[in-house]
């Protein structure tokens, strides 16, 4: 497979301009206020709709859709720089998870009644799948009663499912697995919000006898495992681009702590085992980019649902340990005041180690890796 790494003129571009508001308007330190004043949102409104007016949360979504109809690794160079600031805006529910399951399964129908909203960022999703165990053990069943499917169950970890404006339910049906698109106001269904430690928005949400409408099926009845790993897969490719920011801004934070923090009368970036703890960063940041990008071009490229797996776990694998070890390292490097509110590096650190775990860790990828290609 022939593969562009390196970004184009017009990616270069876009990159710049999304730093460029991410840094003016979206600042890490906005986390903190959010934090502390439980804001009842979890995100600013204000510029995730001049994101969507800029065309960014619309990226990759066919133009019918009122999308730009741009590539997958377009909208990984714009998550990347969210990932600098560790914006809390709901890319990975309603982009990542939520859109992507409605473009690779919905039905004509579905796209055109959801997607130019999500794009107008008007419109908010939310793919409830997330339960103890694998996605095959699913415990949530949509069961026929008097003639009419009604889902009961719960999920965990339900990203943005307080403002979603519709569900993508993950269930049991029979002998397969289905999803379901479900109206979070319906009767039966319960949301309770939670607060995380990385800064995200997530909710328990709580499904008893929930009546599925007709027509709300997403993709072929009984498929729905398959269907919901192939968004996974590319939810995860975004999430790599993201980490991939936060450890970059992490690491460049860092040095410039060690640039001019002094001890003994001199910047303790002179000190040489400092040195190549941050050239050890460094070279795992490089390796990081290069395994997002070519696995953000395999999306691109149609490739193969195995290809793309495949690569959306050598990619997670090495942003996983990158995040955890760039964050780690900048913990380390700034002494206990890391940890506390005087610097943001701490707001790195967790969102690092929850990054990790986010649709499976490094050790998981690595043995999925390794299965994928036939060892």
């Amino acid at each position: 497979m022939n593969v562009q790494l390196l970004p184009n003129e017009q990616q270069l571009l876009l990159k710049q301009n999304a730093r460029g508001l991410f840094r003016e308007r979206g600042a890490v330190g906005r986390i903190r206020a959010l934090r502390d004043t439980r804001d009842a949102t979890g995100f600013s409104r204000e510029l995730w709709r001049e994101m969507a007016q800029l065309g960014w949360v619309g990226l990759c979504f066919p133009e019918a859709y009122e999308g730009f109809g741009l590539d997958f690794s377009d909208l990984c160079l714009v998550l990347e720089e969210a990932g600098r600031q560790l914006a809390p805006e709901p890319w990975l529910s309603t982009v990542l998870l939520g859109a992507q399951a409605l473009l690779l399964g919905g039905s004509d129908g579905q796209k055109g009644r959801w997607l130019p909203g999500v794009a107008r960022g008007e419109t908010l999703l939310a793919v409830a799948y997330e339960e103890p165990g694998e996605l095959a053990n699913c415990q949530t069943r949509a069961v026929r009663t008097a003639g009419a499917l009604r889902l009961s169950g719960e999920k965990l970890q339900v990203f943005d499912a307080h403002l979603a404006n519709a569900l993508i339910v993950f269930a049991r049906v029979d002998a397969g697995h289905t999803l379901f698109l479900i109206d979070p106001k319906a009767r039966g269904v319960g949301i309770q919000r939670q607060n995380r430690i990385d800064g995200r928005n997530a909710a328990i949400v709580r499904f008893d006898e929930v009546q599925v409408e007709s027509g709300a099926m997403l993709g072929e009845g009984g498929r729905g495992l398959e269907l919901l790993q192939r968004v996974i897969d590319r939810a995860t490719i975004g999430l790599c681009a993201e980490m991939l920011g936060g450890a970059t801004q992490a690491f460049e934070d860092t040095v410039d702590y060690l640039k001019t923090r002094k001890q003994f009368g001199v910047t303790i970036g002179s000190f040489q085992a400092l040195a190549h703890r941050a050239a050890r960063m460094f070279i795992d940041l490089s390796l990081a980019r290069s395994a997002v990008a070519v696995a953000a071009r395999s999306v691109d490229q149609a490739g193969e649902p195995a290809a793309i797996a495949k690569l959306a776990s050598l990619a997670k694998a090495r942003c996983s340990e990158t995040f955890t070890h760039v964050t780690g390292e900048a913990i380390q490097m700034h002494g206990g005041i890391g940890v506390t509110d005087d610097f943001h590096i701490g707001f790195y650190f967790k969102r690092a180690r929850a990054a990790d775990v986010l649709f499976g860790d490094a050790n998981f990828h690595l043995r999925r890796w390794a299965a994928l290609s036939g060892y």
